[in-house]
C-alpha cells in the first residue's frame, strides 16, 4: 500500500486537523430495515454532518493545508452540489474566498446553500460545457487554488476519517456499504478500515446507469462513460479518479449496481421507516441490501447515509420510480 496516494497516517493527520470543526456523526438503527435487509444494519449518519454531507471533511482537510499566500488568493471548486457546499463551508471556516462552478440544473437547495455559505457560484451547462475547464480558467484568471471533488490525496484522507469513526463506534462491523462517485470517499474509508481491520469487507454501490467504477474495475483501468442520468446525482460521475482508482482496486472487495427503481424504493423506506431525510445517493447501500444485489445474512453491516440535501421537487419522480401512489 506504500505506492498508493494515501496512507493511514494521512487519515489520522486529517482527523487531528479537522475534528474541532466537523461532527462525529452517529450510527443510527432501524429494526424494520435490519429485518428487511436480513442483517444487523447500522446507518452512518453523514447526512447530519455540517453542510449536509461528508464532503466537508475532505474540503476542510485540503484548505487547512494552504499557505497564507494561497488562502489570500482563494479557492475554486466544481461540483453538482455536495462538494460545492463542503468547500463553501470550509472556506467560510478558514475565512477565505471561494468560487464554485455548478451546473445550472443542480438542485435549487444545493445552489442556495452554497451561496448561503458565502461562496460565489458560476453556473454552466453540463450538456455543452466542461466544468473542469471552466474552473481551471478561473484559477488562472484569479490566481486561485483548485479544490477537486475527489482526485486529491488531501480530499481522500479527509473522507477517510468517516472510516475511523465507524470502527470506533462499531468495532465488530463485518461489512461496509459505500456509494461510489469519483472514489474519494470509498478510497479513503477503505484505506482507514483495511489498515486497522483487514477482515472488514468494503463494498461499493453505484447506479446501473452510472457504473463507471464497476466498468473500470472489470477493465483494470479507468473507463470513462457518457454523462449518467440517475436520481442519485451525487454519484453521477463519468469516471473515477486516477488517484482513487488504484486504492479501490487494491482495497475494495466488491462493487455492485442497483436500478433507479431500487434506489427510489430504498429511499422511500429510509424516509418513512428510519425517519431520516436523505438524498437518493444516500440510499444506495440500503438499496443493495433490499434488492438482493448484496446478501449479507446475519452480518453486522454499516451503510453510509452520505448526504441529506434532498431536492423536494424530485419527490414525484422518486415516487413514480418506486411505484408509490
Amino acid at each position: 500500500m506504500s505506492t498508493l496516494a494515501i496512507t493511514l497516517s494521512d487519515i489520522l493527520a486529517a482527523q487531528a486537523r479537522i475534528f474541532a470543526d466537523v461532527h462525529h456523526t452517529p450510527i443510527l438503527r432501524c429494526q424494520t430495515l435490519s429485518s428487511l435487509c436480513g442483517c444487523t444494519l447500522g446507518l452512518k449518519a453523514e447526512h447530519l454532518q455540517r453542510s449536509g454531507s461528508f464532503k466537508l471533511r475532505g474540503a476542510l482537510n485540503r484548505l487547512r493545508q494552504l499557505s497564507l499566500a494561497e488562502k489570500q488568493r482563494g479557492v475554486v471548486a466544481f461540483s453538482s452540489g455536495n462538494h460545492a457546499q463542503g468547500v463553501a463551508l470550509a472556506a467560510q471556516i478558514c475565512d477565505l474566498p471561494a468560487v464554485i462552478v455548478m451546473p445550472s440544473d443542480a438542485p435549487k437547495v444545493k445552489l442556495d446553500a452554497t451561496r448561503g455559505y458565502g461562496a460565489e457560484v458560476v453556473l454552466y451547462d453540463r450538456k455543452t460545457e466542461d466544468r473542469e475547464a471552466i474552473a481551471r480558467k478561473l484559477c488562472t484568471e484569479r490566481g486561485a487554488i483548485l479544490v477537486p471533488p475527489f482526485d486529491d490525496p488531501h480530499i481522500m484522507a479527509g473522507q477517510g476519517t468517516v472510516g475511523l469513526e465507524i470502527l470506533s463506534d462499531v468495532p465488530d462491523v463485518d461489512t461496509l456499504l459505500l456509494p461510489i462517485g469519483g472514489g474519494g470517499l470509498i478510497s479513503g474509508v477503505a484505506m482507514a478500515v483495511k489498515s486497522l481491520r483487514p477482515s472488514v469487507r468494503v463494498i461499493g454501490v453505484e447506479p446501473e446507469t452510472a457504473d463507471d467504477a464497476l466498468r473500470s474495475r472489470q477493465a483494470g483501468q479507468v473507463v470513462r462513460i457518457p454523462q449518467p442520468q440517475t436520481i442519485a446525482d451525487g454519484v453521477a460521475t463519468q469516471a473515477v479518479g486516477q488517484l482513487t482508482f488504484p486504492v479501490m482496486q487494491a482495497l475494495v472487495d466488491d462493487i455492485v449496481t442497483v436500478s433507479e427503481a431500487q434506489i427510489a424504493a430504498a429511499l422511500g423506506l429510509v424516509l418513512t421507516r428510519a425517519k431520516q431525510v436523505v438524498e437518493p445517493t444516500a440510499a444506495l447501500g440500503v438499496a443493495a441490501l433490499l434488492s438482493g444485489r448484496c446478501r449479507l445474512p446475519g452480518q453486522n453491516v454499516v451503510a453510509l447515509l452520505c448526504g441529506g440535501n434532498l431536492d423536494l421537487s424530485s419527490l414525484p419522480r422518486i415516487q413514480e420510480l418506486a411505484g408509490i401512489r
